[in-house]
């Protein structure tokens, strides 16, 4: 999992050739087609270590050449673009209703997006785990068929994740102590590649950053929508993670001590009043009528439905939710000042609704003038965005300048 602490310091000279090829790598990533020239221009390095990085990239399959330009001063050069054609990393999602895998290659280009019916809110954490591996097993299979090889997968839990990959607590999931890493290792057997865990929050934020509408933003927020609701934080293009990796947890934040019961067991949390069933339970009374509700997207699309005719109960229910929802987002702006909010899953859905109060109650409650300058928005990447930034995540340490060994 990627860690907001510095990178250390090159201590020998296999340590300063890892760090000059993530160089030469993320600048390929940034800026191809791009020369051997360029790199050595605008990274500093040169240009005999920049032939000798490109090399050996090349021969790993990393970059490729695309052939000659000369459309530039001087004679033409051989443009590089990312390749990573033989590898890929898959990243699997825990949502409110199903399970979720994607993978994509080296340079984000997806492979495959399957998802899974799954009643998550009624499993118990050791059938969550056969059906993630069923899963992850089936997408092995056909990205290996494909004679590529997996470097990594990562798992996105709505809840608490410890530096282990356990999952200390996810009460929108009724989860305590779970090891899911350590289960869904043993599940998987000998995978020859890492298998980590880290939460859905902070692996959007990670696919927002590479994929979504504010790509290359540093100072960035993925408020998710689903069970339960938190924060992933990129501060100065840093995961913001915390002492113990616990950062994030605005859910639970509680903003109305007499509002409705929360999972966690306190009242008037953030999630209590704009998570996924509690959206449903407040719109959608007849919802749980005949057991709990484990198939959301129904529930979903009758409020969308409704909203679209004008139905009154369900405008101001949505506008109280989106207040709700503006309030949570002055807390970011004010504790965090990010260029950008964006909000994911069924807030994404329901934006048209509830982001017109959701900019109000943000404008009154954060003390900078116009929030601070943050803009709160709806996430353009589709439901799948904590699988996708799980799979970024993944190839995090080949991004890092580690070779595959595959």
């Amino acid at each position: 999992m990627i860690s907001i602490h510095n990178e250390p310091q090159p201590t020998d000279l296999g340590d300063v050739r890892v760090a000059n090829r993530a160089v030469v790598l993320r600048h390929v990533r940034l800026h191809a087609p791009c020369s051997r020239a360029d790199i050595a221009a605008a990274t500093g390095l040169n240009k005999a270590t920049v032939s000798s990085l490109v090399t050996e990239l090349l021969d790993r399959r990393l970059v490729r050449e695309t052939g000659l330009t000369g459309n530039r001063v001087g004679r033409p050069a051989t443009m590089l673009v990312l390749d990573g054609a033989p590898y890929a990393a898959l990243g699997l999602q825990i949502g409110a209703d199903d399970l979720v895998v994607v993978a994509v290659d080296l340079g984000g280009n997806r492979l495959l997006t399957w998802r899974r019916a799954f009643p998550t809110p009624t499993a118990s954490p050791a059938e969550t785990v056969r059906a993630l591996a069923t899963l992850a097993r089936r997408a092995i299979g056909r990205i290996t068929g494909q004679g590529r090889t997996v470097l990594g997968l990562t798992v996105g839990v709505p809840g608490l994740v410890d530096t282990a990959g356990g999952v200390p607590l996810a009460s929108g999931l009724g989860w305590q102590d779970v090891p899911l890493a350590a289960d869904l290792r043993a599940a998987l057997r000998e995978t020859g590649f890492t298998v980590a865990v880290d939460t859905d929050a902070n692996l959007a934020v990670l696919a927002e950053q590479r994929h979504g509408g504010y790509a290359g933003v540093t100072d960035l927020v993925h408020l998710t929508g689903g069970v339960s609701v938190s924060a992933g934080v990129l501060a100065g293009g840093r995961l913001l993670r915390g002492s113990r990796g616990h950062a994030g947890e605005l859910g639970h934040l509680c903003l109305d001590p007499a509002g409705p019961p929360c999972p966690c067991g306190r009242r008037g949390c953030l999630a209590a009043l704009t998570a996924l069933p509690a959206v449903v339970d407040r719109l959608l009374p007849d919802a749980g009528q005949d057991g709990p509700v484990t198939d959301y997207l129904p529930e979903i699309d009758r409020i969308v439905a409704s909203a679209r005719q004008d139905d009154p109960a369900v405008l101001a229910g949505l506008a109280e939710i989106g207040r709700h929802l503006g309030h949570g987002a002055s807390i970011l702006a004010n504790l965090l000042n990010p260029e950008a909010i964006v909000v994911g899953g069924h807030f994404a859905t329901l934006a048209p609704w509830l982001l017109p109060t959701a900019h109000t109650e943000l404008a009154a409650r954060t003390l900078a003038p116009q929030a601070g300058g943050c803009r709160l928005a709806a996430s353009t990447l589709d439901s799948a965005a904590a699988a996708l930034g799980g799979a970024a995540a993944a190839l995090a340490t080949i991004e890092a300048g580690r070779l595959p060994t595959g």
